[in-house]
């Protein structure tokens, strides 16, 4: 039976954890809007976001108070994560390696590494390598929030190989229109195969995923970078797996902190006795259970327990090597 949209972050199907917390819900109908919106907070929790731990502490807040003034459109004007500084720095120092300036001479951090150490693997500049830097460019500044980039269509990424929707896993069969003028381009770059491994077991990943899936937002994001920088330059054997949207999710640095929130959550909503280690302080920020609590505990603890262990399905969708026609 497939899953309700609410699960979209982390099944496809649903199994009988997840049909009993829908029944929940069903119970609990018609839902406050307060609660549904703490609901669509967990409906768009990813662990590989850099600052998942703090958004899963949100969550946890905002079902003690029994509401919440974070989500999408919630940002002041003007305010920014600190992260963005990173990724505007990454963005000057690409930007700069394009406009033909030598790598040693970029006196600039993108977090802890230097440029120059980013870009030393490019090697000699080339047509198609100022063509994927720039694809790298696009991707980056269209998922940061700078007027310029949401403004102006010419900034927007467009996808190489993936369909585009946020949880899409399709892959293109064709060159996209807006790569028509340098497919050769493309193609060069969707059939460069990084030599990689999916949960220790050897796969092969089209660079051209790799751009598509370069998340800024990501908790792997220098290292991620590094890797694609490297493979444009011809090193295709990186010494540590690209990461991205939950692939590879067993490197997750939060991961024993995730399990320990999912082992509390479910002690809260089974009013239960664990085994395992319970953050008190998590319980005495739920406060009192309520049906309410119960059903959201109950769904951000199974949205855990699957993007820390993704079910066969999705694992297939994460494997996100690419087509198969690309190797032909």
């Amino acid at each position: 039976m497939s899953c309700r949209s609410s699960w979209r972050n982390c099944a496809v199907e649903a199994d009988a954890e997840i049909l009993d917390i829908d029944r929940m819900e069903d119970d609990i109908a018609p839902i406050a809007p307060d609660v549904s919106r703490i609901r669509e907070l967990i409906s768009t929790l990813e662990l590989c976001h850099h600052k998942a731990d703090r958004w899963v502490h949100n969550i946890v807040d905002a079902i003690g108070e029994g509401r919440t003034r974070k989500g999408l459109g919630t940002r002041s004007p003007g305010q920014y994560h600190a992260a963005e500084q990173v990724w505007q720095n990454a963005c000057a120092a690409l930007s700069a390696w394009c406009a033909g300036c030598p790598s040693t001479s970029l006196d600039l951090r993108v977090d802890t590494a230097p440029a120059s150490q980013l870009l030393a693997g490019i090697g000699e500049r080339s047509p198609l390598k100022e063509w994927q830097v720039q694809r790298m460019i696009d991707k980056i500044r269209s998922l940061v929030h700078w007027p310029q980039a949401n403004d102006d269509p010419a900034a927007q990424y467009t996808w190489m190989l993936l369909g585009g929707g946020e949880y899409e896993s399709d892959y293109r069969s064709q060159c996209p229109e807006q790569y028509k003028e340098h497919e050769d381009f493309w193609l060069a770059t969707v059939r460069t195969i990084i030599h990689d491994t999916v949960d220790e077991n050897q796969v092969g990943l089209s660079l051209g995923v790799a751009i598509d899936m370069l998340w800024p937002c990501h908790w792997g994001f220098v290292e991620n970078l590094q890797i694609v920088l490297d493979a444009i330059g011809g090193n295709l054997n990186p010494e540590r797996p690209f990461a991205a949207c939950g692939r590879n999710i067993t490197l997750l640095p939060i991961r024993d902190r995730m399990e320990t929130v999912s082992s509390t959550l479910r002690v809260f909503y089974d009013e239960s006795e664990s085994d395992a280690t319970v953050d008190r302080e998590i319980l005495a920020m739920l406060g009192e259970p309520t049906d309410e609590k119960r059903w959201l505990t109950a769904s951000l603890d199974k949205t855990i327990k699957l993007q820390l262990d993704p079910p066969a399905e999705m694992r297939t969708l994460l494997a996100l090597a690419g087509p198969d026609w690309i190797a032909q």
